[in-house]
């Protein structure tokens, strides 16, 4: 083997050693605040689940967790940002489904979805509602179908934005029933929810933690949950499955790092969140919003974004979906 000259190897030491991720992992992690990025705005599942756990883990970990919202062109802003964080063990960002469906929709992603990220944890998952508001005069699916058919292209579909869980289980929809249903894409479920409260969109696939309230003063009309069974959380509202139509459609939510952290880091920090996700305060605060608890090992959420990759691809392909960012 050749020998690398002295002074080549002189300046590769010094400038690992300048590097402050690498002085920073050989110190004791960790040893200063953590921040999570997320890529929403305040308020939706994924933050309330972030700030969640980054309260537990500030307290296991004994240093403050930042959470940062940092939302914009479908997530992709703030994924970016974490992506290119130093791997110093301090970065971390939460994804959920958009992060998988982008790897089809958009088509110059400023990141490699699975090669600047790696899997730290998956933390949990809201069931989707499909509903309507009361004037719409739906009451079940087949209401739906049977009007869609009769008005194709009027009744439109609410989504949290384009490449979310809400817009590509529409298009699903669409093509399970075999209908004409416009899309209508907002900035969030917030403000996505507030028009279909009003009447502005006829249906909308939502998180059943911020449907549920609506659903039960009846300012909502629950058409079916978008589970393989009956749900838990509304034992009483009929599965799509139940009347005709196979579909499942969920809200995710994990934590990823950038690649290069250490493996110790990732392992520490997968610990970590699964303890949180057992805390008094974590479980009783996720089951009063319906959501379930998602705890696993890295490579187990590795093989679910995987999964989750090639499931929204299917979708896109067949509804001939894909974004310009």
């Amino acid at each position: 083997m050749t020998a690398l000259p002295r002074r080549a190897l002189l300046g590769a030491v010094a400038a690992l050693a300048g590097a402050p991720w690498l002085a920073s992992a050989q110190s004791a992690w960790p040893a200063k605040q953590l921040r999570v990025v997320v890529p929403f705005t305040p308020g939706g599942t994924t933050d309330f689940v972030t700030r969640l756990v980054a309260i537990e883990l500030a307290k296991s970990l004994g240093q403050p967790v930042v959470v940062e919202n940092k939302p914009g062109a479908g997530t992709v802003i703030g994924v970016d940002a974490a992506a290119k964080s130093a791997p110093d063990g301090y970065s971390f960002v939460t994804v959920a489904n958009s992060f998988t469906a982008n790897q089809t929709l958009v088509k110059r992603l400023p990141y490699s979805t699975l090669g600047d990220l790696r899997p730290v944890a998956l933390m949990g998952m809201s069931e989707h509602v499909l509903a309507t508001h009361p004037g719409s005069g739906l009451r079940t699916l087949s209401d739906l179908r049977e009007q869609a058919r009769r008005r194709p292209g009027q009744l439109s579909y609410a989504s949290f934005g384009n490449g979310t869980s809400a817009h590509l289980s529409g298009e699903l929809l669409k093509q399970r029933l075999g209908v004409d249903l416009i899309h209508v894409p907002y900035k969030g479920q917030g403000p996505a929810l507030a028009d279909l409260l009003g009447g502005q969109v006829s249906v909308m696939f939502g998180n059943w933690p911020e449907f549920r309230s609506h659903v039960q003063s009846g300012k909502l009309v629950a058409l079916g949950m978008a589970t393989a069974k009956r749900s838990g959380y509304a034992p009483d509202i009929p599965t799509l499955a139940e009347q005709g139509t196979l579909l499942e459609s969920n809200s995710w939510n994990g934590l990823l790092a950038p690649a290069g952290t250490l493996d110790a880091v990732v392992q520490r920090m997968n610990a970590e969140v699964n303890k949180a996700l057992g805390s008094p305060a974590v479980m009783q605060a996720f089951a009063q919003g319906g959501i379930a608890s998602q705890s696993g090992t890295p490579g187990q959420f590795a093989d679910f974004i995987r999964s989750e990759i090639d499931k929204y691809a299917e979708i896109a392909r067949k509804a001939n979906i894909q974004l310009d960012n």
